[in-house]
Parts: structure tokens; sequence; C-alpha cells
């Protein structure tokens, strides 16, 4: 077997190893000449080199482990810069040309039970100071917006105040949002009714197509090593992809001069509890979805703190950050672990607990979302609104686009009733989404909608309405419209 024929792990942000029965290293990705050095990228390395444990040979624990093989298991290797480290690592037997070799994934470092049990408590102290906030915050948002929208209900259309009084609204929204945050970081129970079995790699395709339009092709490079026999898993859509595209937003930005990023998901079947850095793992079925940079890592001393709500390494920048992620991930039932060392990247992964059943890798009939109607585009974003026309063009739809409210009253008045479909932005200025909607509504009470809009949809809502959230693909967007057209 040549070595070089499997290693699709060469650019992932983990140390990946190829080790043959005796202990030799045949094969080390970049990830791992950075985290031991350069000797274990030449020929002739050893695993012995950096083998931390003096109870064991690397070969007398490769035949012990073959004997009792175990997904994952616990490493002590000694890093470069001196010291041992425990390492969870992941373990598999490859065979070719009747040759077994070993590949070893370093997946994140271990840390001792005090450890870990602080860290559960200061963050549950955090999810009880968050749960405090969040539900006096909202109370007293109920009041101003109550308050507000009432006189915005009585006052006259031409009243000098009343301009004033929207921005007051605005505001008050923007801060609901902070306090939707809060809350959602903060919630212990599992949300049941908004979680529904999917295949996590469609949200990863999702979040990485949504950023490889926004970036420069050679700003980042992106790489995906998704497992297509993956675990079923219960998720809330919404908010996981919330999560994930947080996450990838903070591997951009280690990336200011470009690099890597990999996307990686893994089936894990644990028959004893486990632990990877600070998350602990109960017997059970999972998906991993790991998400790597070649960035410049987060120091050492700041590592511990990334989960507590408003830190943040990012100069000027305030908010929950990884905090809202791991609300939302242990919102789920699973963790988030994350390990770095300054200059070797970051590698964030969330588990997810899941079912034995494996998904389908979902299809894309184009010919079955196009259609002839006229639609009537609008949004006060000029790249979003020729996106969307170009996309609606291609697949056979009459587009008509307009870019605010008032300018989409006009363009429907000319075409006297033969507007099928209302596509429109629920934020634009002076006229927003819902204003423009009961006004056409009262022309033309039949008219059939679909809300776009950056925020997320509230759980109150009807799950049936017709609403798409930014940012979206194309076949979301054909999907809707065509969801919208025929119900």
């Amino acid at each position: 077997m040549n070595p070089a024929d499997w290693f699709v792990l060469d650019g992932a942000g983990w140390p990946a190893f190829l080790v043959d029965e005796a202990g030799a290293i045949l094969r080390a990705n970049e990830a791992a000449v950075k985290a031991f050095g350069p000797a274990v990228g030449t020929p002739g390395s050893v695993l012995a080199s950096i083998w931390g444990s003096s109870t064991q040979s690397p070969s007398a624990w490769l035949a012990h482990w073959q004997q009792s093989p175990s997904p994952t298991v616990v490493l002590q290797l000694k890093w470069k810069g001196g010291g041992v480290v425990g390492h969870t690592a992941s373990v598999c037997i490859i065979k070719r040309d009747q040759q077994q070799h070993y590949l070893l994934q370093l997946l994140g470092e271990t840390a001792n039970s005090e450890a870990v049990a602080a860290h559960k408590q200061k963050l549950d102290c955090a999810l009880q100071l968050a749960r405090t906030v969040s539900l006096d915050f909202n109370n007293a948002l109920t009041s101003i917006l109550g308050h507000t929208s009432l006189i915005l209900g009585k006052i006259e259309p031409d009243n000098p105040w009343r301009s004033s009084l929207i921005e007051v609204e605005k505001s008050a929204a923007r801060a609901a949002e902070i306090s939707s945050d809060l809350a959602t970081f903060s919630r212990q129970e599992k949300d049941a009714k908004s979680q529904s079995a999917g295949n996590l790699n469609d949200l990863v395709e999702r979040c990485r197509d949504t950023f490889m339009r926004k970036l420069p092709a050679e700003q980042i490079k992106w790489a995906a090593h998704l497992e297509r026999r993956l675990f079923v898993a219960k998720f809330d859509e919404v908010k996981l992809l919330q999560a994930l595209m947080r996450v990838v937003d903070n591997s951009v930005e280690s990336l200011p001069e470009g690099g890597r990023i990999t996307f990686q998901t893994r089936n894990v079947e644990l028959s004893e509890p486990s632990r990877d850095c600070t998350v602990q793992l109960v017997p059970g079925k999972y998906v991993c979805l790991e998400v790597a940079d070649s960035g410049k890592g987060v120091d050492i001393d700041a590592l511990p703190r990334v989960f507590e709500p408003f830190f943040t390494t990012k100069r000027g920048h305030r908010g929950l950050g990884l905090a809202w992620v791991y609300g939302i991930v242990t919102n789920h039932g699973g963790g988030v672990a994350i390990s770095s060392k300054p200059g070797t990247g970051t590698s964030v992964r969330i588990y997810l607990p899941a079912e034995a059943q494996l998904t389908r890798e979902s299809g894309f009939e184009g010919a079955d979302l196009g259609g002839a109607e006229t639609v009537l585009l609008v949004d006060d974003e000029g790249p979003v609104l020729t996106m969307g026309e170009m996309i609606l063009s291609a697949y056979g739809y009459k587009v008509l686009t307009a870019n605010s409210g008032q300018q989409a009253l006009e363009v429907f008045s000319k075409q006297q009733g033969r507007v099928d479909l209302l596509v429109t932005d629920l934020v634009m200025p002076e006229m927003g989404g819902r204003e423009l909607v009961e006004r056409l509504r009262r022309v033309s009470p039949q008219l059939r909608t679909l809300c776009l809009s950056g925020y997320a949809w509230p759980n109150s809502r009807d799950k049936d309405a017709a609403y798409l959230q930014k940012p979206f693909t194309s076949r979301e967007l054909l999907a809707r419209v065509r969801s919208a057209l025929v119900n």
C-alpha cells in the first residue's frame, strides 16, 4: 500500500498519522509535524519517539488494541515543546494489498476530572445568570414594545414624533434579539418540538456554500470530509445552522491572510464513558461535526475561557460568542469541544446524540422546482435582488424586481393583478415587508407571499408560513417559491 493513496487528511487542522504494525510512522500530516516536530514527517520515524506511556510500547499497544478495538482511545504523547499530554484519539485499521496499517487521528486534549467539574460549575453559574437576566430583560422589553406599538397605532401618520417612535421600536426589537440569544444560551430543557431527524451533512453543505459565495476563492481553501453513511441526529435546523456559522465566522476571522478550513463529519460509537477536552460523553451513538482551521490559534491562557459569556479575544467585539454555540448544542443534549495551540490552528467539535439509522443523501431535482409564474421580488440589497432574479429566471419564472416597498407598490399596480407571488425582505427602510404585504393584500386578498429575513423565524409563528431565512441556497429559494405557489 502506498501511504499517499489514502492520505486525504494532509490539510486537516488536527494531527493524523498512518503507522504500521511495528509502530513505524508511514505518513504524518502537516498538523502533526507542527505539533510534534519535523522528525515525525521524515522517513524512518517511529511512534515510540513521541510515545508518552511508560507501561506499553507502541507495537504492544497496537496489538492489544486490535484484540479489543474501541472507536476512541486516550493516548499519552510528547509534544515538541516538552511534556506529555493526554489526547483523545480515533483509531481505525486500514487493509490493502494484504498489508495492515493503523490510522490515528488526534481529536483533542483530555482534561482531569477536577478541571472538568470546575469548568462545568463555571458554565452552570453563567447559565443561571443569563437565565435571570434574559427573563428580567424580556419583561422590560415587553413593556417598551407594548407601549410603543400602542402609541404608533394611535398616532397620526404625519406626526413629527412618529419617526422617533419607530426608531425606539427598532432598537427594542434589536434588544429582543439579544435577549433571545441569552435565553437560547441559558435554556436547559430541550426544545423537542423544533427538533427533527435530519442529515448533518446537508447543514454543512449549506454553511459552506454560504461562505464560499461571500469570500473570494483565493482567500480561503475549503475542504470537506463527510461520512456518507452518517447516523441520523435530531436537531433544530435554524438554531444549529446559526451555531455552525458562528463557529465558521471565528475560523474565517483567524485567517486574515487566507488559509484552509476543513469540515468533517463522522459517526462515534462509545461502549464506555469517554471525554474530549471538557466534554464528557456517556456510552451511546453520536454524530461529530468538526470545523478545523489553519489559523493563528488560541492562546493557552484564553482557551479555558472561550465558552464564557461575553469573553472574546477580538478587539471591540461584544456578544455571547462561543457561549451561544455552547448553549444551542447543550440544549440538543450534545457537547462542544475545542482544541487549539498558537500557530497550529483551532478545531471545534460538535457532538450530537444519534440514532443507529443511517441518513440518506439528499437529491435535487431541479426540473421539479421550475415554473412559468410571475414573481415580484423585493429587497433593498442590490446583490440579493440580482441573485434572486438570476436564479428564478433560470428556472422559467418571469421576475419583476423592486428595491423598496414603495417601488413594489408601483410595479404591482402596473401589472393589474398578474403577479402570482410576492417575495419580499421583511426588514427594509421606510416600508418594511410586513407593511408591504398588508397593503398589497388589501388590493389582492388572494396574493401568495414569501417573506425573507436574516433573523430567525420565531418558534411561536406558524411553521407552515411561507418564510425563508437568509442566507439561503438556490435550491432552498426554488423549493420555497414552488411550495408557496402550489399551497
